[in-house]
Formats: C-alpha cells, structure tokens, sequence
C-alpha cells in the first residue's frame, strides 16, 4: 500500500476515534497551495516541450467527457433527490479532484508505469465543463436568473483553477531548464506534502460520515457505482483519444473523481438551495476514500484491459 494511503487512513482513525488531532487551517491552505502549483508546474514543464496540436484531440475530449458527465447522472439522483441537490451532486462529479490525481499519479510512478506528461493540463480543462452543465440542470424551469459574471469569475479565477492554470503558464515558460533551480521544492517534496494533505483528507471524510448517515442509503451505494461506471467511460474516451496505458488510467480516474474545491464554491454561488452536506459529503466522504482505497488500482487495470496489454 502506498504511503500517502496510510496517512489518509491515519487521519480517518484519529476522526472517528474522536481524537484531538488537527491541522492547522493555515497549514492545510498552505499544502493546497503547493500541490495546485507544483502539478502544474510538471505539467507546464512537459508541455513546453511537445506542439500543443498534439494536445488538442485529448483537451477536447476532456472537456466533451466534463460536460457529459453531469447530463448522465442527473435522471439517476433526481430519482430520490430534488433538482437543486440532484444538479449539485452531478456538478462535482462532473468536476474533478486534484488530490486524486495526485495520488493516483505517484501510484503509477511507484510501478513504473508512463503517462502522457500534459496530463496535468487535461486536470485543469475537466474543473469547469461539469461545474457549468450543473447550474444549467439546477436552474432549467426556475424563475431565478443566474450571476454569470460573478460566477464564471468564481471559476476562472478561484484558487484551484488559476494555481493550475497558472502553474501550468510558468512551467511551460520556463521549460526542464528553468525548472531546475526549484525541483527541489516543487518536486523532491511532493511526496512528503501530499502524505500530510491526505492525512489532514483523512479527517475532513471521518468527519462527514454523519452527513451519509442522514442522506440514506441510496447516496452510499451511489458514491461507489458512480466512479466504476465514470472510470469505465474516461478510460473508453482515453483509448479512443490514443491515450497510453497510464494516460487512459489517469483519465478513468478523473472521469471517476469528483471536486470538493471547486464545485462546492461555485454551486454555493450559483445555487444556494442545495445542501452542501449532500454533496460534499458524498464525494468527499465515500467517493475519495472508495478511489484512493479501490478504484485507482482498478482503474489500471482496466486500461491495461481495454488496451489489450
């Protein structure tokens, strides 16, 4: 098991075990921070030296697969739940995580296994799409007009999005050269904070246990089906697309994922009648354990699967 997951697992066993362990909040923003930065720094360096036409067919596809999520899963949870929740829950699983990227992308490091080096720029086109088609779903028939302005500026400009996006400018600046002075930081330690990120993760999900208990069986068995049938699509699209053995696993993964950064920030502007403890909690609470547990293993070997190797 690797050891980023143990941290996390630490950090469920202090929460339910009510124990006195916390990080402080300026602690957890700082670690944030860094990994925003530093997975798109990797990412900016890698793109600097490739044409981005290569990247265009995956970028695009990226973005198809963002939007159509939220389309899929939408009839599914307004099935048990009213429209606003059902759109806000199919908007953060149409966005995507950082942090299960992240992990997911040193378990294929710790295997030796290759991935397309842009794939960080694919982490940052798949934020919005979903988030986005969520609201369209949440306000379809509702007499309230949506704050497009403030709201697309909460999404282009809010910290996970500008980080990457930025991370990603200054590496392709820069290129391998450039980049060498700040390895140290930016790559050496990456390992080190995501463990800490992941702990801190780790108390946040045994906190939200509580939300599930209210929301029912029906949002359990939900944020674990959910990822195995998206996975299957991002890791259908990332064939399709030409993606590697790794690329289609990472794809599959973020297909699979869903935001709590992002997505929570956004919906609490465009729609404030959801109940964010639905949401956050299913995501956050059963599907970014089920991911960093089960599913990134899995979702390797279904592209090792589909790609016939």
């Amino acid at each position: 098991m690797d050891p980023v997951v143990l941290f996390f697992l630490l950090g469920l066993v202090a929460r339910l075990a009510k124990s006195d362990l916390r990080l402080p909040e300026s602690l957890y923003e700082a670690l944030a921070i860094y990994l925003l930065l530093a997975i798109g720094l990797k990412g900016g360096v890698q793109l600097a030296q490739q044409p981005l036409a290569t990247v265009l067919p995956q970028a695009l596809a990226a973005i198809a697969l963002g939007a159509a999520i939220p389309l899929l899963l939408f009839p599914v949870l307004r099935l048990k739940l009213a429209r606003a929740d059902a759109a806000s829950i199919a908007a953060h699983y149409g966005s995507v995580s950082v942090v299960t990227f992240a992990v997911a992308t040193s378990f294929l490091a710790a295997r030796a296994v290759e991935a397309e080096s842009y794939m960080p720029l694919i982490v940052a086109l798949m934020e919005a799409p979903g988030i986005v088609v969520g609201i369209v779903l949440a306000r379809l028939g509702a007499a309230q007009r949506i704050a497009w302005g403030a709201l697309a500026h909460e999404v282009i400009f809010g910290k996970s999005v500008l980080l990457l996006l930025g991370g990603l400018a200054i590496g392709a600046a820069i290129g391998p050269e450039g980049a060498k002075p700040i390895a140290p930081l930016f790559t050496d330690l990456f390992k080190g904070v995501l463990a800490l990120f992941l702990l801190e993760m780790g108390l946040v999900a045994g906190g939200r246990i509580g939300d599930l208990k209210r929301a029912g069986p029906f949002l359990l068995a939900f944020g674990i089906g959910a990822p195995l049938l998206l996975a299957l699509l991002g890791a259908a699209a990332g064939q399709l697309v030409g993606l590697s053995t790794g690329g289609t696993a990472l794809l599959a993964t973020l297909a699979a994922s869903a935001s709590y950064i992002a997505a929570p920030t956004a919906m609490r502007i465009a729609v404030p009648e959801a109940n964010p403890a639905l949401s956050i909690g299913v995501a956050l609470g059963v599907t970014f354990p089920f991911n960093i547990f089960v599913g990134i293993p899995l979702y390797l070997q279904l592209a090792r699967w589909i790609g016939g190797s």
